[in-house]
């Protein structure tokens, strides 16, 4: 390897929904997907861009660091919101990473994930994030298995875990899984030992030239809870050497993020010395590399892996969107994206600003102090904090703006509240809308959310969620 990647820190954000498998059963007769007990699912507001933010930034706390001490930021998703159109950008903005910081997005494979976090290697301080949440047709093992959630992790001098030696593979096998031209759903040819094939070759070519022995946990790509098992012979591991970090038994088939995901749970146990990950693209090609960590609790973490509420079938249907039609386009809340995008530190990181004469604040920081009355250049404030729910309302069928209305339909009645925060003793008011239900005096957190979609466009920001909830 000519960098030494170290791996200072990781954060882990999932969803709080989970489907189990029997519920797939009982609707469809069977549940085909091998060894997944339940997944992930995302909720309605909920996409691969808002749960990269919400792990990056748990990496970020976990490190002790902010976004400004990133020199590079890497994204990988095979689930992006838009197909074109740069979406790590907008994920440096969520997450405070200076305009000047270089991005980069790695697309179009499950191995997108360990590519990431390879080539952060290069920077002094990089924060890579995995996200994905992969469909199927409704009828599809696919479907079946698809899961969600996202692993990020920043990467130092001071990291306490290395990855020692990388090898890697690719070969031609046409036909394994793959999403076509303006299709959201991932296919593959259905020819059982032709795709196992694929992905036996293919990693056990890359790890010829990594050492495997003495590990106690393994990180391997998994599209269902059978397949990683198939190459403990290539790495001359145990079965249980998969199992204690596999992820996919209860998140499911996480796509570029499942080797991350396994890895940074690897990485939080703390009893692990030497770990191996094993990533696989269907195409296809794989990584397969070593990680020795110098000391135990050597790395940071912040980590979600487990769910809260657990979903009937229907509503597993509602949140996916399989049964509710798209909202409109345009609507009574309409902002123009000119409008939009010059209050993204508002919308992204709740940037106040604090009057330099009387302290007062003000969200947003424009105009005439309320305090003071004098116009004034406000020292920027981010409000990131716990906040208490001042006066809340919820929001029912026939009651939202017409952008709201998908939302709506798949999720199901909203609240809408006015949420105080405060700073250094002055206090401001801000609306906001409610992830979960929450009473007026009860605390709540900012969270990254999709808001709706206008003019083609995703238009995310903050919404909150009861600290009680928050995970």
């Amino acid at each position: 390897m000519s960098e030494i990647t170290r791996i200072r820190s990781v954060g882990v954000y999932t969803p709080a929904l989970r489907i189990e498998s029997e519920s797939f059963a009982d609707a469809w007769g069977q549940f085909d997907p091998p060894g997944i007990e339940s997944k992930a699912v995302p909720d309605a507001d909920e996409d691969a861009l808002t749960m990269a933010a919400a792990a990056g930034r748990r990496a970020l706390t976990a490190a002790g660091i902010d976004g400004e001490a990133i020199d590079w930021l890497g994204f990988a998703t095979t689930t992006p919101p838009l197909a074109e159109g740069e979406l790590t950008p907008r994920l440096a903005s969520m997450l405070g990473v200076n305009e000047r910081t270089r991005t980069q997005t790695f697309l179009g494979s499950t191995r997108a994930g360990t590519r990431a976090l390879l080539a952060g290697a290069s920077f002094e301080t990089a924060l890579v994030v995995a996200a994905d949440c992969p469909h199927g047709a409704p009828d599809e093992q696919r479907e079946h298995a698809a899961g969600a959630g996202a692993a990020a992790f920043v990467l130092d001098p001071d990291g306490g875990a290395i990855v020692t030696d990388h090898g890697e593979y690719a070969t031609p096998y046409p036909g394994t899984r793959f999403r076509s031209r303006g299709g959201e759903h991932v296919e593959e040819i259905d020819i059982g030992s032709y795709e196992r094939r694929a992905f036996s070759e293919t990693i056990s070519k890359a790890a010829t030239s990594v050492p495997t022995e003495g590990a106690t946990a393994a990180a391997v790509q998994a599209p269902n809870g059978k397949r990683p098992y198939r190459v403990t012979a290539a790495l001359d591991i145990e079965p249980d050497t998969i199992s204690t970090c596999a992820t996919v038994h209860e998140l499911g088939d996480t796509g570029a993020a499942s080797v991350p995901l396994s890895l940074a749970h690897a990485l939080t146990d703390g009893d692990h010395e030497t770990v191996l990950a094993a990533s696989f693209g269907s195409g296809a090609g794989a990584d397969v590399f070593r990680i020795e960590v110098e000391v135990e609790d050597a790395v940071m973490s912040d980590c979600a892996f487990t769910g809260e509420r657990t979903l009937t079938y229907p509503a597993y249907l509602r949140r996916r969107g399989s049964v509710t039609t798209s909202g409109i386009d345009t609507g009574a809340a309409y902002v123009s994206v000119p409008s939009w995008e010059r209050s993204l530190p508002q919308r992204h990181r709740l940037v106040a600003g604090q009057c330099p004469d009387c302290g007062d604040l003000m969200f947003p920081p424009e105009g005439a102090c309320s305090g003071c009355g004098e116009l004034v250049a406000y020292e920027p404030i981010e409000l990131w904090t716990t906040g208490t729910v001042e006066t809340v309302t919820n929001i029912g069928r026939g009651g939202a703006p017409p952008e709201f209305a998908e939302h709506q339909a798949r999720a199901g009645a909203f609240g809408v509240a006015i949420v105080r925060f405060e700073h250094e003793g002055n206090t401001v008011s801000l609306p906001g809308q409610l992830t979960e239900e929450a009473a007026v005096g009860e605390t709540v957190v900012p969270v990254i959310r999709h808001i709706y979609t206008q003019e083609g466009v995703p238009r995310y920001g903050v919404k909150f969620t009861p600290l009680t909830a928050h995970r």
